[in-house]
């Protein structure tokens, strides 16, 4: 394990276990709050975790060449991750808009 010092190791694991509490924080919000479509995000945020993990594995095999398929996968999972986080923000927002008026105050205006 002689690719990275001991303080970028604690980088790398820090940040892997604070995405994982970051996963499960917004998880029990969403099931707190009742706005489930938080649940979007924590499903979203997975391929990123994977990401990171590859990247910590790959490391801690000293960057073997055999295991450099990680590095692919890791990419792949970055764009997959930055993708379904975006699309959970936007299914959030989605359904924190308020419903559309149902004419019933244009009708009460009418009587």
């Amino acid at each position: 394990m002689h690719a990275l010092s001991i303080p970028t190791w604690m980088v790398h694991i820090t940040s892997v276990v604070e995405w994982i509490a970051a996963i499960w924080f917004i998880w029990v919000f969403a099931g707190v709050t009742g706005h489930t479509a938080w649940r979007a995000l924590s499903f979203g945020m997975l391929p990123s975790l994977i990401s990171a993990m590859c990247a910590c594995t790959w490391h801690f095999f000293d960057n073997a060449e055999s295991l450099a398929w990680l590095v692919t996968l890791q990419a792949g999972m970055t764009v997959v991750g930055n993708t379904t986080a975006c699309l959970a923000g936007w299914w959030i927002w989605r359904q924190a808009k308020p419903a559309p008026d149902s004419g019933t105050e244009s009708s009460l205006k009418g009587s």
